[in-house]
């Protein structure tokens, strides 16, 4: 656990993706300090326990919470989500103090090959996009519109380096995790006269559930330990712990940036020898 601060009984947490990896970790760093959090998450029978256990973690610390299993990206679900979180929140000084997009599925192709049917189709690119991008518009412009997002509020996006270099099979989420930077800078342009800071926190290599998807991440894994200058892995906890350092009213001025939580890995261009 981070040092000891407090949010408001007030505060709540939207996280979208909070069964696992970085939302369910900054979900339960956040009810740390206070905070009450809603998740959304989209499991299936095999993976729900996981989501139940952040949730059981998030209420032993003493907070409200509510999960939702649904499809993030279904503007039905996004509305009764948002709808449910609006009558919970009866203070005048209830807001959504943390929403943090943390969604992670896409599809892993080339965009081109030999065969046609190895290549990424029209649809799998614009759902890839669209859930690892365009729902952080949607799901802001949903909080904004009930009012829930005030002054002191937090936006949070969760990307890497993936944005800006190139794996294999990784065109539509490298473009996706673009995207997202993009919407970022514009969500601050649009929102900081109103006191609300708009991030987007690049992770290190990171050993999860959605890593292990994209071909080659055990050769990315052994990479990411041997440039790291810190010689190690970035882990949930670590970016967690940034994101509610972020979250405290002294980081008021810290909007519109891509944010690196990798201990430097994402600067160091070769595999180093160690000296040390």
């Amino acid at each position: 656990m981070a040092t000891d601060y407090r949010f408001k009984d007030t505060d709540w947490a939207l996280i979208l993706g909070a069964s696992s990896g970085f939302g369910g970790a900054t979900a339960v760093e956040l009810a740390s300090h206070g905070m009450n959090i809603c998740g959304v998450h989209f499991d299936r029978a095999a993976t729900i326990p996981n989501a139940e256990k952040v949730k059981a973690d998030c209420e032993a610390l003493g907070v409200k919470t509510l999960f939702f299993n649904v499809n993030a990206s279904d503007p039905e679900k996004r509305n009764e989500v948002v709808t449910a979180l609006a009558k919970e929140m009866t203070s005048p000084e209830s807001r959504v103090k943390v929403l943090m997009h943390s969604l992670a599925f896409g599809s892993l192709k080339p965009f081109i090959a030999k065969d046609p049917k190895d290549q990424l189709t029209q649809a799998q690119i614009e759902m890839t996009i669209d859930v690892m991008a365009n729902a952080l518009i949607y799901w802001t412009q949903a909080v904004y519109g009930k009012g829930l997002l005030k002054k002191g509020s937090r936006i949070y996006t969760m990307t890497s380096s993936g944005g800006h270099i190139q794996f294999p099979d990784y065109g539509a989420v490298s473009a996706a995790k673009a995207a997202s930077e993009s919407y970022i800078r514009q969500l601050t342009l649009e929102l900081a006269p109103l006191g609300i800071t708009c991030n987007a926190i690049m992770a290190g290599v990171t050993e999860t559930a959605a890593l292990k998807k994209i071909p080659g991440s055990e050769q990315m894994l052994d990479i990411a330990r041997s440039k790291n200058p810190s010689m190690r892995l970035t882990t949930p906890d670590a970016v967690a712990r940034a994101i509610a350092l972020l979250s405290h009213e002294d980081a008021f001025y810290i909007s519109g940036n891509t944010i690196g939580v990798d201990g430097g890995e994402d600067v160091v261009a070769f595999v180093q020898k160690h000296h040390l």
